[in-house]
């Protein structure tokens, strides 16, 4: 890469949704700019010389899908990207029918008589890794990350024959792939901030009268709003929201070895209510994860219960408990024992796991356990956490609320924050009170 990013334009994405066409050049800039600053530190970090992304349309790599053009909304027939790194940075090179781009363009497809086109590609992939030489040839296979395990079995076997003796040096990328999609921008950080402010604000306009009619609106009502409010807004949803409600009388149930909420979904939200959501949006190529709580008053109520209140408490200490031990050099199982031994100490009974986010929802990076996987996460669980990369705090505590006769409360959080060398940060800001929603 040659180019050069001008720095002094101001960014644009303190506020968000942008009109498509400025998204498309925040998203171009953004991939210049990791190109040039991003990508030679990986590449170097995981020792790879050469690395080669491979896709077809509509069969996309998920790391190659990151590096298209913004316009580009699949690859175009067979795209293959070579990435080398050399003293003076990394060339970023396309092996591809049209040009990618700001990449330098390696095959010429009228070029080579006697060929077909797809031979013709192979040929000058072959040439451009001749030149370079490369000891360490990085591709996209991994056991652990689907994300890093784009290159298909097809594909694989048709770089093998064309590399020849060069097959040897094939090596997997994973570290390179997870590392290339969780590392953040400082800029896409700020575009984050301002993701999870409008997810908050969605959220606190669906918590309101102006969606919740108590006593005639169910719980699924108010999720269908928010995914239609998101559509309105311009931005998408990466999954179905989902609301859900507890409430006194209705205590917790057993479901595939944990527990949840008994009401169901299409319950009518009514006085007195615990109401929960779980919610994500996308844009400008990037994801959120987010959870919050409200609370129903009955007549003459002005706040929660104090049991209710208190067991959000526990949350909020159960993620200050879960970010101390979210230290760079730890691997994900590493931070969830110590999060979880820190909770059994002070009695707090509670359940980890959150995930990296960012241009996946459930993104590429350590897994800091899962619902169902409290003592480690095979594979996922054993990568590094790195710093410049940004998480769904996700977890859950289990709280006995004296105004429901004892009965559990399960108090779920989900909220963004950034790890930097600054250490970590809330985007946005967490829950800490409750959405209160009037009954009348």
């Amino acid at each position: 890469m040659t180019a050069t990013v001008d720095r002094t334009v101001p960014d644009p994405t303190s506020t968000v949704p942008l009109p498509l066409r400025e998204q498309a050049d925040v998203r171009d800039r953004w991939l210049t700019q990791r190109l040039l600053d991003v990508l030679p530190g990986l590449m170097d970090r995981a020792g790879i010389d050469l690395w080669i992304v491979v896709g077809r349309e509509y069969n996309e790599d998920p790391v190659l899908a990151t590096m298209l053009p913004a316009t580009w909304l699949s690859a175009r027939r067979r795209t293959i990207l070579l990435f080398h790194r050399s003293d003076d940075g990394v060339t970023a090179a396309a092996v591809a029918r049209y040009p990618v781009g700001q990449f330098l363009t390696a095959w010429e497809p009228e070029g080579t008589p006697g060929m077909t086109a797809a031979q013709s590609q192979w040929a000058a992939l072959r040439r451009f890794v001749d030149q370079a030489a490369p000891r360490s040839i990085g591709v996209d296979s991994s056991p652990a990350f689907a994300h890093a395990d784009g290159l298909s079995h097809t594909e694989h076997g048709l770089l093998v024959q064309a590399l020849g003796p060069h097959a040897d040096a094939i090596v997997s990328a994973e570290q390179l792939a997870v590392g290339w999609l969780e590392t953040r921008l400082p800029e896409e950080i700020a575009a984050m901030h301002a993701m999870n402010r409008l997810v908050h604000q969605v959220i606190d306009e669906a918590y309101s009268p102006a969606v919740i009619t108590v006593g005639e609106t169910t719980a699924l009502d108010v999720a269908w709003w928010i995914r239609q409010r998101f559509a309105d807004l311009g931005v998408d949803g990466w999954f179905q929201p989902t609301v859900g409600l507890q409430r006194a009388g209705s205590p917790l149930v057993d479901e595939q070895g944990t527990v949840l909420p008994g009401v169901p979904y299409d319950a009518v939200i009514e006085p007195g209510d615990l109401v929960h959501c779980d919610v994500g949006l996308s844009t400008l190529g990037l994801m959120t994860d987010t959870q919050r709580n409200g609370y129903v008053l009955r007549p003459g109520e002005t706040g929660a219960p104090a049991g209710l209140v208190a067991a959000l408490a526990v949350g909020n200490r159960m993620q200050d408990l879960t970010t101390a031990a979210l230290q760079p050099g730890r691997t994900g199982d590493e931070v969830l024992a110590a999060a979880r031994a820190a909770a059994a100490a002070e009695g707090v009974d509670g359940d980890v796991y959150s995930h990296p986010v960012g241009v996946h929802g459930h993104g590429a990076g350590p897994a800091i356990g899962m619902w169902d996987q409290q003592d480690g996460v095979p594979g996922a669980g054993s990568a590094p956490v790195h710093t410049d990369t940004v998480w769904a705090l996700e977890l859950c505590v289990r709280v006995p609320v004296p105004e429901w006769d004892g009965q559990l409360v399960r108090m779920a959080l989900e909220q963004g924050i950034a790890l930097t060398q600054r250490g970590v940060e809330y985007l946005d800001q967490r829950q800490t009170e409750f959405i209160l929603i009037p009954s009348s």
